[in-house]
């Protein structure tokens, strides 16, 4: 089975969340909710609402409940990455203009705060304070993982598990609470929930060191930006490390990667690509994917064998075998 095709199963309720996730932003600032629906209409996996649903399907499965998760998560994610644009000065995501590209940085950054504040006005639906505990604490260690991320901008010299542990609070997990909290949202038992967030904690793993080889090895067209934007704004990934502990690329790789900050971002990054393909670093970093991946579907072993749990497992094959 395919992404779309789950998607499919969920459509009605994944339609329904849509719309109330542009409906979430709208209100009296005109241009805040332009900008937000601007980011919104952009599209994306929604990712984050599905984990939601299938997580609600382990309990007494409600709609109007989980949409009160789903929602906020996918706005807390919207949020990070228009934050995200601004550091990177990102001009594009998914082949459109970002706010800050067609507007300005300050408006960006006043968007992202929005739709941060939009997300917890809808979380106030629910009553259960375990739920926003594990939702506030997300939000500060995404916090924590954009500080890291600026903290190690070109830095080469980082540790994979300095990488690791970055997209462990970006990434991962955002993924593995939106799994969690579908559960409890609709009351599943507290072991289905935890073995739902060991789930989608390594799926996002895999997800992350996904995105980032593909960064390395896609097309733009596949990307919705250039190959290699990822190096062009700093951010030092998992297959650029691995290429880097290979003695006879180490010193003329180095030596791109200083060229591509010097000329802070008009350099093209072509040649140190071309480099990182040559190395074993595509190949380590789709095998400690797989090893994410392995982990999730672990844990699934161990959920009730419904649909769901199917369901659950090709996402994990599409999160590794995507090629956008």
């Amino acid at each position: 089975m395919k992404l779309l095709d789950i998607f499919g199963l969920l459509k009605k309720d994944m339609d329904y969340i849509e719309k109330e996730l542009y409906r979430s932003v709208q209100g009296e600032q005109k241009l805040l909710s332009e900008t937000s629906l601007h980011l919104l209409k952009a599209g994306g996996k929604r990712l984050r609402p599905v984990f939601v649903l299938l997580g609600g399907k382990y309990g007494t499965y409600d709609i109007e409940r989980l949409k009160l998760i789903a929602v906020p998560l996918e706005l807390i994610h919207s949020a990070s990455l228009v934050h995200d644009d601004v550091i990177d000065n990102a001009a594009t995501r998914r082949g459109k203009p970002t706010v800050k590209s067609k507007w300005d940085n300050r408006i960006a950054m006043y968007t992202g705060d929005y739709i941060y504040g939009k997300a917890l006005q809808l979380t106030a639906g629910l009553s259960d304070p375990a739920i926003h505990r594990i939702l506030a604490k997300a939000m500060v260690q995404m916090s924590i993982g954009e500080m890291e991320q600026i903290r190690d901008f070109f830095n080469t010299g980082q540790s994979v598990r300095n990488y690791l542990l970055r997209i462990r609070r970006k990434t991962a997990l955002l993924i593995a609470v939106s799994c969690q909290l579908g559960a409890l949202a609709t009351r599943a038992p507290k072991e289905v929930s935890s073995l739902l967030y060991t789930y989608g904690y390594n799926v996002g793993m895999a997800f992350q060191i996904q995105d980032d080889v593909l960064d390395l090895v896609g097309t733009e067209k596949q990307l919705g930006k250039p190959p290699g934007s990822d190096m062009k704004q700093g951010n030092i990934t998992l297959p650029v490390l691995y290429a880097l502990q290979e003695q006879q690329l180490r010193e003329p790789l180095l030596e791109e990667i200083a060229r591509v900050q010097h000329e802070d971002g008009r350099a093209s990054a072509s040649d140190a690509i071309g480099m990182i393909r040559q190395s074993q670093g595509i190949a380590k970093a789709e095998a400690l994917a797989d090893r994410y991946m392995k982990k999730a579907l672990d844990a699934l072993d161990q959920l009730p064998n419904i649909k769901t749990s199917k369901n659950l497992r090709d996402i994990a094959h599409f999160v590794v075998k995507r090629t956008h």
